[in-house]
């Protein structure tokens, strides 16, 4: 029994102790290793003593005085005897010597400081898999299709950059906070996405990365309740229940108009209209809560026509909210869902004349789709093999190539 205890203390405490450490011993590297020791002594000493009554601040004691033991016999170095003083400063004696709200703000930083836009995206992303996640090095390297060395890399600059440069530990005062928040909702979006649709390999989504990222959202949810937070979190959710539909036996995708509706997670299109809604109804309406919207109504053709007219709507706020041309080829493809797809090519000849899409393959699939829809096979075909030219996930290739096939 106490060792299930012990290894249910680490699935549900490890990154809350692991967060508190940080602030306590100061460092990636030494707070992992106090929590590594912690939790080697809870194995060793709760089978004979038996489960703490709060066993998170048990093993935030335990790491810090293994942190300072560590400390003690490298006394002899520069610096450590007053690093010592300074971590003896906070005490760890009682099972309530920590509530909730300062365990909930060492999470918050950590979030943030894995966040920081001092690292690159691709370190953003790592770290927080790695450490506010709990994913081995292994299981990152393997969800990116990455050598673990090369991931491993990854990992170690990102925390020798933080260190080296003095990155706090702390979470943003009040006017830095939306600007950070930001990269934080970046960074679990990139998770999600990642998963929704791979961007290599040969399967179209990887369950277990868009499940992590629905995790974190929920934890920073939970930490951070903000109208854009509940917005991700909705655009995630909405996106996540059409996963099991999205799919050909084969892996290719299976467009929206012919997915079978009976695969989608109902539980989790009902949750997600709630978010969404309530992001909406929170104030300042911002871009992850418009996509929801939008994700919104789409899961709603379950019981209705999908009304494109208002998807339409919804994009134009979001080219107000964030401005891109992919924002503006999926307004193209709604408004040829609405107007006729003969109007849809007409927009998205315009953004590819534009140059910036040029070689953005879902552009040419969204043209080829739309050229089909109007009949015109001869200019699908072309397009598609335009896409077809342009490279992309496996999984998308295939697709593009049964539409070659069916066109003939």
């Amino acid at each position: 029994m106490s060792r299930a205890a012990v290894e249910e203390a680490y699935r549900t405490q490890s990154r809350r102790v692991l967060a508190t450490l940080i602030r306590l011993v100061g460092g990636f590297d030494r707070a992992e290793e106090a929590m590594a020791d912690a939790f080697a002594a809870a194995a060793e000493r709760w089978p004979s003593e038996g489960v703490p009554r709060n066993p998170f601040a048990w093993l935030v004691s335990a790491g810090r005085f293994k942190a300072i033991d560590r400390i003690r016999k490298s006394a002899r170095q520069d610096g450590l005897a007053d690093e010592l003083a300074l971590i003896a400063e906070w005490d760890v004696e009682g099972p309530d010597a920590m509530d909730e709200q300062a365990i909930a703000d060492d999470q918050l930083r950590l979030i943030f400081t894995c966040c920081h836009p001092a690292l690159s995206p691709e370190a953003q992303v790592a770290l927080t898999l790695r450490e506010v996640g709990g994913l081995t090095t292994e299981e990152v390297a393997s969800a990116f299709l990455m050598p673990v060395p090369t991931m491993a890399q990854r990992i170690v600059r990102a925390k020798a950059k933080i260190r080296d440069e003095n990155i706090p530990y702390r979470t943003p005062d009040s006017d830095e906070l939306p600007e950070r928040l930001e990269y934080v909702l970046a960074v679990l979006y990139l998770i999600f996405n990642e998963g929704y649709a791979a961007s290599s390999g040969d399967g179209l989504t990887r369950a277990g990365l868009s499940g992590e990222a629905i995790r974190l959202t929920r934890l920073l949810v939970s930490l951070l309740p903000d109208p854009e937070t509940f917005g991700l979190l909705a655009l995630m959710l909405l996106q996540d229940s059409r996963r099991a539909a999205r799919s050909a036996p084969d892996g290719s995708p299976v467009l929206f108009e012919e997915q079978d509706r009976g695969l989608w997670d109902q539980a989790q299109v009902e949750e997600g209209k709630r978010l969404a809604t309530r992001a909406f109804e929170s104030g300042e309406v911002g871009s992850y809560a418009i996509q929801a919207a939008i994700a919104a109504e789409h899961a709603s053709a379950v019981t209705r026509d999908v009304d494109w007219q208002r998807i339409v709507v919804l994009y134009d706020m979001l080219r107000e909210a964030q401005p891109s041309a992919v924002v503006d080829l999926n307004r193209a493809a709604a408004v040829g869902m609405r107007d006729g797809p003969e109007a849809g090519v007409a927009l998205i000849d315009a953004l590819l004349a534009a140059g910036e899409l040029r070689t953005y393959q879902p552009a040419h699939v969204a043209r080829a789709e739309l050229l089909r829809r109007a009949g015109r096979a001869a200019d699908a075909r072309a397009a598609f093999k335009d896409a077809l030219g342009l490279g992309g996930p496996e999984a998308v290739r295939r697709f593009i190539k049964r539409r070659l096939d069916e066109i003939g």
